[in-house]
């Protein structure tokens, strides 16, 4: 490597970190989060605002550089936020929802934060994600500092029991998997994912056994065998009925319609003739596969969503075997996966009168735009995470170069439209917290792949769950009777 080249690479990492330290948002003089744009350029709108799945990579990072003190505020202010008391009142938040994003207000000199739980969100509706992200962040802050006093602390195992008896709840629905309406994660418009979206169901599954380390027995015990129930349950069901790759494809091409009974082979009566198959046949590698978008009665979403597969691939969601056929397949369709930016939210873009029907026209997800099969570069980070995970490293590295070459020159924006990703997203706010986190943090998941237990499963000392289980403070026998 020239010495020019060394100097290049430098400075678009001290650009990122100059960048992300503006983004820092403090509190009552305590910095508790970031914003999720420092774009002076436009009008702030809502991104001013702390929003708690954008935080998640800037926290990870701030974790790795020993500045877990932010993440510690974090947690705990947006404990503060979680709502305790039970509500059966319309427009108001569920007993045990995080919000969605939190802002800090100035009130006659006095500084209070003031969470959106999707009050004022398009669409209004409430974000399921946030919950799940921040169970996933609490237990990588424990991995991180050691730090287990801070989950065992009364408030937070409460917190945790609130999120859990929340997922875990008494439901319309007899699947394993989470029944949420559509726009609750990253995805926040109509795209066509209610029911059981993929993204939601690997947080979800993540974020149980994240809870399953750090809940203490005691006092828990319905909460603990309910999630030692989920677990397997949820994992076996979205491996089996998920997966899609050229062997079932041909099995759910011969589906027979309208079975019943316990003998059924075709569970969710999906009508063969409702896939893409020719589309599918042909963009399907032999020894490539990838979980589907969504299942349900009559549906299977056969759209690759990102998210999802490569966090089923961190977490172990997705079986070893499959982990890797995920990674062929990004390595097989990487002009159409990948492109000019990584990485693409979905793929393939809905279009003509499937995305009219499926969007409602919504002019911000025209085909190939936003999170109508947009390139959102803080997806680069799981991607390398992925790649690190199933030891595609070479992947890794290509990754890391695309997005190397152009995010700093086009500062740092939101996301990227087109096919390829060559178009800087026409709404796109520059700056955008996530995406210089996302870089910083696949670089340095890269540089140094012990970081990686932070938010995967494979080197957990087995201590933790015992510790959790043993683990006696003075508080819980009083948490316990306030619980």
């Amino acid at each position: 490597m020239q010495l020019n080249e060394l100097v290049t690479i430098k400075s678009v990492d001290q650009e990122a970190w100059e960048a992300l330290e503006k983004s820092i948002l403090y509190y009552q003089g305590r910095p508790v989060g970031t914003v999720a744009a420092f774009d002076v350029s436009v009008e702030a709108l809502n991104y001013d605002q702390c929003f708690i799945r954008d935080f998640v990579s800037s926290a990870l990072l701030f974790l790795i550089k020993d500045r877990a003190e932010i993440v510690r505020n974090f947690l705990e202010e947006t404990l503060k936020l979680q709502p305790k008391e039970r509500e059966l009142d319309a427009y108001k938040p569920g007993r045990g929802l995080i919000p969605a994003s939190f802002k800090v207000v100035l009130n006659n000199g006095e500084e209070y934060l003031e969470a959106d739980f999707g009050e004022h969100a398009i669409a209004r509706v409430t974000p399921v994600d946030s919950c799940l992200w921040w169970m996933i962040l609490l237990r990588a802050y424990v991995i991180s500092t050691k730090d287990f006093s801070l989950a065992y602390q009364p408030e937070f195992q409460k917190g945790i029991r609130l999120i859990m008896e929340l997922c875990l709840a008494t439901r319309f629905d007899m699947y394993p998997t989470l029944l949420v309406p559509d726009g609750a994660c990253m995805i926040d418009r109509r795209l066509g994912i209610y029911g059981h979206p993929l993204e939601i169901q690997t947080l979800f599954y993540t974020a149980l056994r994240a809870a399953r380390e750090l809940l203490i027995c005691k006092g828990n015990q319905d909460i603990v065998e309910a999630i030692d129930n989920r677990l397997p349950l949820l994992c076996a069901h979205i491996r089996q009925h998920y997966w899609i790759d050229i062997n079932r494809l041909n099995a759910i091409y011969r589906f027979k319609g309208e079975e019943y009974g316990k003998t059924a082979v075709n569970l969710f009566n999906v009508y063969a003739d409702s896939l893409p198959y020719y589309e599918l046949d042909k963009w399907l590698p032999k020894k490539g596969g990838y979980l589907a978008g969504n299942v349900g009665p009559s549906q299977l979403d056969t759209r690759f969503f990102s998210l999802g597969n490569l966090m089923a691939i961190v977490s172990d969601l997705a079986s070893v075997e499959q982990s890797q056929a995920i990674m062929n397949l990004i390595e097989k369709r990487w002009n159409d996966l990948v492109g000019d930016m990584p990485m693409k939210i979905c793929f393939p873009a809905l279009e003509n009168e499937e995305y009219r029907i499926v969007t409602g026209c919504d002019p911000k997800n025209i085909p190939w735009s936003y999170h109508n099969g947009g390139s959102w570069p803080v997806l680069t980070w799981m991607l390398v995470a992925a790649a690190v995970k199933t030891n595609r490293i070479n992947l890794a590295k290509m990754a890391i170069e695309i997005a190397e070459a152009r995010l700093s020159d086009d500062e740092w924006p939101e996301y990227y439209d087109g096919k390829k990703g060559r178009l800087m997203g026409k709404q796109a706010r520059k700056y955008q917290t996530w995406t210089i986190a996302g870089f910083l943090l696949a670089k340095e998941l890269m540089a140094n792949p012990s970081y990686l237990p932070l938010v995967s499963f494979d080197e957990l000392p087995p201590e933790v769950v015992s510790r959790a289980c043993e683990f006696e403070i003075n508080s819980v026998d009083t948490y316990t009777s306030r619980a």
